[in-house]
């Protein structure tokens, strides 16, 4: 579980130029505590962030009761290195989530073994069990597959009761084999039971075997469970010539079950998982990525500053791994699998729905004073695919009708009590007794236009209709108090102005 290995894996990407190939890469954000602990235990994170090298002799106790012995060694920085790929499989749910993206992959994540108190197996924190919460916050259905030779028990146990996440483990299982669960009997209980898949298989298992039943098994999932999202676990210790594995397979094989599961074309979210022979680890997960993003890449690797790590098989992608354990699986073991495994799925009878109900609150939501970058804001606010491609301008023209709460023609909450009809349409300058409106008029009438020879003629007041124009002024009026003082001098002075009545008002006047 060296960190080495992802730099090899990095240098091979960057190396084939499948950089420029990946839509984005993204530098994520590491886990909040808050995050952490939507899964695992207080106690358990705050241990995580307390112990050290330097004090594991004082916190002796602590160690035995969360499991960090043996094959989970304290080292500097533990709690760092676990935020750290537990936030990025975060955000590659999220941006699964958000449709930002249909595949993400996170190479340092999987690690499939941690339970909710206690670290397991190179396991710390479960990455894998944070990213399917996530997920289940959108998707009603998400599926984990499981492609490490080890059974990935520890996802299958935070699972175990429920029927909206199917668990399927293709692992070795011998009753002794790490971790010693994995059986094909396990079925999950509770509203979960027959959601808990497993293939245990034997060593030496190659790959027309592998790939027979993986296709067969992953196929008839699919058909019963429907899912809506899926979560692959790429452990690369399934290969031939790992040191702690015992298969046959190869790394075109191990690169055609990540193609199948593409092929379903489904949000897709890709992890690593196991691997301890570093060169090869670092060789499969470059060839998948090349699959992943639908790339055929050459068998020579390209050069770089590792090129040392690859001599002994002459700087070749797919050396040859294979034949090197014999197979101790037969046909007819496969097929009661497979019988087994379908008879399980015929008790689904078709998949769970999902009541309609309010979206539980976002993990990264739970701290206030989290700092977040603008695209997950974006996500966050707009809760769409689309975040930051949308520019919302909120300027208008000034001759742009609209309707709505800004609008600031609509009508006003108090109105005069005068019973008269209202009528809108576009002012013009001059008019009543000379009076200017820069602004709409607020009118409850029509009138004609002054007649200029100074006769006693009284003017025609037309009503308008009751209808809503849609012409506009050039602005506003400048007021409705002191204005109304000075309307009514100029409208004494102007013997053509109906004087009748009581209260000024804006007119309307239709040319």
């Amino acid at each position: 579980m060296k960190p080495h290995r992802l730099t090899l894996t990095n240098a091979l990407v960057m190396g084939y130029g499948l950089d420029k190939q990946i839509h984005n890469i993204y530098d994520p954000r590491p886990a909040t505590q808050a995050e952490l602990e939507a899964y695992h235990d207080h106690d358990y994170i705050d241990f995580l962030s307390k112990v050290t090298p330097g004090n594991q002799t004082q916190m002796r106790q602590m160690i035995d009761v969360f499991n960090c012995v043996e094959d989970c060694p304290i080292f500097a920085d533990m709690l760092d290195f676990c935020r750290m790929y537990a936030g990025a499989s975060l955000a590659g749910a999220r941006k699964l989530c958000a449709g930002t993206t249909d595949i993400a992959i996170n190479w340092s994540g999987g690690l499939h073994h941690a339970k909710r108190g206690e670290a397991s197996g190179f396991c710390y924190v479960n990455d894998i069990v944070l990213a399917i919460l996530e997920l289940l916050r959108y998707h009603p259905r998400v599926l984990y597959i499981d492609i490490d030779i080890h059974h990935g028990d520890g996802v299958e146990l935070a699972f175990y009761q429920s029927n909206r996440v199917m668990t399927v483990s293709f692992h070795k299982y011998t009753g002794d084999f790490f971790p010693g669960t994995g059986k094909l009997d396990d079925n999950g209980n509770g509203p979960g039971k027959h959601f808990c898949l497993n293939v245990p298989l034997q060593d030496g298992i190659d790959d027309d075997m592998y790939l027979s039943i993986f296709k067969t098994v992953i196929d008839d999932t699919v058909t019963a469970f429907r899912p809506s999202a899926i979560v692959l676990q790429c452990g690369a210790d399934s290969l031939g010539c790992d040191r702690l594995g015992a298969f046959n397979l190869s790394i075109a094989a191990h690169g055609e079950c990540v193609n199948f599961v593409r092929k379903y074309n489904v949000p897709l979210l890709v992890l690593g998982g196991g691997g301890y022979t570093i060169k090869n680890v670092s060789r499969c997960w470059t060839y998948e990525t090349a699959v992943l993003v639908g790339a055929t890449i050459p068998d020579e690797l390209p050069a770089t500053v590792y090129d040392s790590f690859f001599e002994d098989s002459h700087w070749k992608l797919h050396p040859p791994l294979t034949g090197k354990v014999d197979n101790q699986n037969s046909v007819a073991s496969l097929q009661r699998i497979t019988t087994s495994i379908r008879h399980k799925l015929r008790y689904l009878q078709g998949a769970p729905s999902v009541a309609m109900q309010e979206i539980p609150p976002d993990l990264q939501g739970l701290m206030g004073d989290e700092e977040k970058n603008a695209e997950e804001r974006d996500e966050e606010s707009k809760g769409t695919g689309r975040a930051g491609e949308v520019r919302v301008d909120t300027n208008n023209a000034r001759n742009e009708f609209f309707d709505g709460d800004n609008d600031v023609d609509r009508d006003d909450d108090e109105t005069p009590s005068t019973p008269n009809v209202r009528g809108r349409g576009a002012s013009r300058r001059g008019g009543r007794g000379g009076r200017r409106g820069r602004g709409r008029g607020r009118g409850r009438g029509t009138t004609a236009p002054t007649r200029e020879n100074g006769d006693e003629d009284t003017e025609e007041v037309v009503v308008a209709p009751p209808r809503r124009g849609r012409g506009r002024g050039r602005g506003r009026g400048r007021g409705r108090g002191k204005a109304v003082d000075k309307d009514k001098d100029k409208e004494n002075s102007n013997p053509a102005v109906d004087s009748s009545s009581g209260t000024p008002m804006d007119v309307d006047v239709d040319v």
